[in-house]
């Protein structure tokens, strides 16, 4: 066994001694790196991924699902204060089952199965009425947790109470209802519209009206129909002033972020809109010929007279029947005299108007705008140049301008533009980072470590490939030194040695250049002897 030990250990220290100490440190310092990575691969590998199994948990239900994993025998970790129960992903699927099996998790909650269960002879109408109106609770809430958008759902309904005269009519049911929405999501009209019909169908003597809705930030979703006009017009006037407000923002923003990028920007906008509807009729006549103040001559009358003779003359004051008549009478001592008149009857065609106008109802009467910008280097506030910050108030100042309804403001001078916009330089210090999501399941360190050990192998490959080229190449020599025996030349001047002499130096000579031989020979020997 030594020998055999021998055999392979001796290479080894030769190669070994061999090498200079460069390479052993990089030899050395290569074993180490591929432990390393070795360990840290087995170790991501084997490792265990938890994955939720149950989330939005009670501490009544996480409780009672981590002591069945317990007794099971499943490793499980608790997150989220309580809220959230982890397991090993491979496993996940498989524990819902079992678990569902079980009746986990237990909400506590009474729905319509709780009857099939625990109803019996004993229970009074009393108690009857409080478990339906629990489980009615119960499984609105879980319609309305199905809903897209929604996390959770809380619903309280009072039921009127059951009159026991058949002349009195019962009241109506009321319901409130307390949404937990996703972070910023939207929901539509219709969506809203449907949520109110589900509740509206699902309890008995309920109207839309009786029905209020909010989520966990206290914003409420009211229904927009002909039964609420009052929330309905205050609603529309909301969201088109809101709309309003958003089209500037979005313009501004767009405008402003392309200039000093999107990051670099902040902007607010307030409006003022006058939501006044005016219905008027204008009856208006109007000159055609706005000028002269004439309208359009469509007929014209023009009588001549005159008169030559002795006599008494005409007495009294002639009347002209139209701006255009002319008079003119002469007369003389002796009663002679003569007169002429001219009597002109021009008729005028005149623009005659008549409107029923409209008004609007959204008019922007007031626009303030504030912008916050960063300055390019958010330390200096010296890098954001006076001129851009000018060249920014002005573009402010004409979509000001231009927004606000000319009827209302018919002129706005510069002073009072700028007291309706707002700059303000200065670093941001509550910027939002957004962490990228994972492409990939597998991290990127994975590849690195793994490109890392396949150039280690490879330089580890090509090392022993070299070495074992080089070792074959001192063997090869060795044989060829051993095959070829060289021819000893008698010194004249040495007398000619005997046989035992003759292998007595061979004997040495095979001790040096052999010894493993020399060594068998000798236990040969002995054995014989």
């Amino acid at each position: 066994m030594k020998e055999t030990l021998q055999k392979y250990i001796n290479p080894l220290n030769e190669y070994w001694s061999s090498r200079s100490k460069k390479q052993r440190t990089i030899l050395i310092s290569t074993v180490a790196c591929i432990l390393l990575a070795a360990g840290i691969i087995t170790y991501f590998t084997t490792r265990t991924n938890l994955v939720p199994l149950y989330s939005n948990l009670t501490p009544s239900e996480t409780g009672s699902i981590k002591e069945s994993l317990d007794g099971r025998g499943i490793k499980s970790e608790i997150t989220d204060g309580g809220q959230t129960i982890k397991v090993p992903d491979q496993i996940v699927d498989t524990l819902k089952v079992e678990l569902a099996a079980e009746g986990l998790p237990k909400s506590g909650s009474i729905d319509y199965s709780f009857f099939s269960q625990n109803a019996g002879m004993g229970t009074t109408e009393n108690e009857f009425n409080v478990m339906k109106l629990d489980a009615m609770q119960t499984e609105l809430a879980n319609l309305i947790k199905g809903i897209e958008g929604i996390n959770d759902a809380k619903v309280m309904i009072n039921l009127p109470e059951t009159s026991l005269f058949v002349n009195e009519t019962s009241g109506e049911a009321s319901a409130s209802i307390v949404l937990s929405t996703k972070p910023g999501y939207q929901f539509e009209q219709n969506q809203i519209t449907a949520l109110y019909q589900l509740v509206s169908k699902s309890v008995p003597k309920l109207p839309t009206d009786n029905i209020v809705i909010m989520n966990q930030n206290f914003e409420y979703f009211d229904l927009k129909n002909e039964n609420n006009l009052s929330g309905s017009l205050f609603a529309n006037q909301q969201e088109v002033k809101k709309e309003i407000e958003r089209d500037v923002q979005r313009q501004v923003q767009s405008m402003l972020g392309t200039l000093m990028g999107q990051d670099k920007v902040v902007v607010a906008v307030t409006a003022d809109i006058d939501f006044t509807q005016e219905n008027r009729e204008e009856n208006l006549v109007t000159p055609v010929d706005d000028e002269n103040m004439e309208g359009i001559a469509i007929s014209a009358q023009k009588i001549t007279e005159a008169y030559t003779g002795s006599g008494n003359a005409p007495e009294g004051v002639p009347q002209a029947e139209s701006t255009g008549d002319t008079y003119q009478a002469t007369e003389n001592s002796s009663g002679n005299g003569d007169y002429e008149k001219v009597d002109e009857t021009i008729n005028y065609e005149i623009n005659r108007i008549r409107k029923e106008i409209v008004e609007s109802p959204f008019k922007v009467r007031d626009l303030g705008i504030q912008v916050m910008v960063e300055p390019p280097e958010a330390d200096n506030l010296d890098s954001l140049s006076e001129e851009r910050v000018e060249d920014i108030k002005n573009m402010l100042a004409t979509i000001v301008r231009t927004s606000i309804d000319k009827n209302q403001n018919p002129e706005l001078t510069d002073e009072e533009i700028n007291q309706k916009i707002s700059v303000s330089v200065q670093p941001f210090a509550g910027k939002v980072t957004f962490v990228e999501g994972k492409e990939s399941s597998i991290p990127w360190w994975v590849y690195a470590v793994g490109g890392v050990l396949i150039v280690v192998i490879g330089l580890l490959v090509f090392l022993f490939m070299k070495a074992r080229r080089q070792r074959n190449e001192e063997v090869e020599a060795d044989e060829v030194i051993d095959f070829i025996q060289p021819v000893e030349v008698p010194d004249v001047n040495e007398s000619h040695e005997t046989e035992s002499s003759l292998r007595r130096k061979q004997l040495e000579k095979m001790a040096k250049e052999k010894p493993e031989e020399f060594a068998k020979l000798l236990r040969s020997w002995i054995a014989e002897d």
